[in-house]
């Protein structure tokens, strides 16, 4: 028990140190924006009657208020100790994500470093208090819950990015039609992709409309298209940007080209559907071994071994 409240006061201390050492570093070098300032700027603009900056600062959430500050100040500070590969491969998995949470690249990898810490901190407290015979089985607690809390995120992380590029994939064939539709209608290909991203609201049309901003701050039609491709990480996107481009290059008509992505599309769409089907009979193996064959078995085989035990 000593132990475990020494490991959590040198803990604490750690912690305390490493963002005391980052608001004095963000002072020096002037870098450091008030958020209070900042809401007390957007509170006054939408004419809400405020009393004080306290007064903001405990109307947010306690993540926002304390927890996530404090992931940001870990963040900065144990970005200059990380491999830089490691910190743009985290940026690019949460550019995929379409940014889930409002964090950066360093803060999500503190925040994974964070949780581990706090897990094996409460798995060393059960080890402590439950007193287990088998010193094995302390290992396997600590080191599960120190592996589950910097792993989690990850999986977290990784199950965004596989559902929004599903969803995606599920709505570009409608969002070819509508956007054919528009281009025949006499609109040009801005104005269509404008029109899409009005009509629904999912990660697609947001897509639409992050591109569409970019081209109106001054990118070019084909930067702006190659970054969303690039952004969504989806093959079939990255083929229709490239037939866009290449008949905007070639003078080709961009109704026809857009009129053959989305029968494409929606033949992709159809194999996926085909091959999901064809999984379902493999993966419905494993709950049928577990669980319904032994319960099939248990009702046939039960009146059988009593008569049999009964007989002899």
């Amino acid at each position: 028990m000593t132990g475990l409240i020494i490991f959590l006061f040198i803990l604490l201390i750690i912690v305390a140190a490493v963002v005391i050492f980052a608001r004095r570093r963000a002072a020096a070098e002037g870098n450091e924006d008030d958020p209070l300032q900042a809401r007390l700027a957007e509170f006054i603009q939408r004419g809400d009657d405020v009393q004080s900056l306290e007064q903001i600062e405990m109307s947010q959430p306690f993540t926002e208020r304390v927890l996530i500050p404090l992931a940001r100040r870990l963040g900065e500070f144990s970005a200059r100790f990380t491999p830089q590969k490691l910190i743009q491969d985290t940026a690019r998995n949460l550019e995929l994500a379409g940014h889930p949470w409002p964090v950066d690249a360093p803060t999500f990898l503190a925040i994974r470093f964070i949780l581990a810490v706090a897990l094996g901190a409460l798995a060393i407290s059960y080890v402590a208090f439950a007193n287990l015979p088998n010193p094995t089985d302390n290992f396997l607690y600590i080191g599960g819950a120190i592996f589950g809390g910097f792993f989690v995120p990850h999986i977290m992380l990784t199950s965004r990015i596989t559902r929004r590029q599903t969803e995606i994939r599920k709505a570009m064939p409608d969002a070819l039609d509508l956007l054919t539709i528009c281009v025949e209608a006499g609109l040009g290909f801005d104005a269509a992709l404008s029109r899409v991203s009005e009509k629904w609201e999912n990660e697609l049309s947001l897509a639409f409309a992050r591109t569409i901003r970019e081209v109106q701050l001054g990118k070019t039609r084909r930067e702006a298209l190659r970054d969303m491709a690039d952004r969504l990480g989806i093959p079939e996107m990255s083929s229709f940007v490239a037939a866009i481009i290449q008949s905007e290059m070639l003078g080709v008509s961009m109704a026809r080209v857009l009129r053959i992505q989305s029968d494409q599309m929606r033949v992709k769409r159809r194999q996926r559907a085909e091959e999901a089907a064809h999984k379902a009979p493999v993966k419905m193996i494993i709950p049928m071994a577990l669980l319904i064959f032994p319960s099939i078995m248990i009702i046939i085989l039960t009146p059988a071994a009593l008569q049999i035990m009964a007989t002899l």
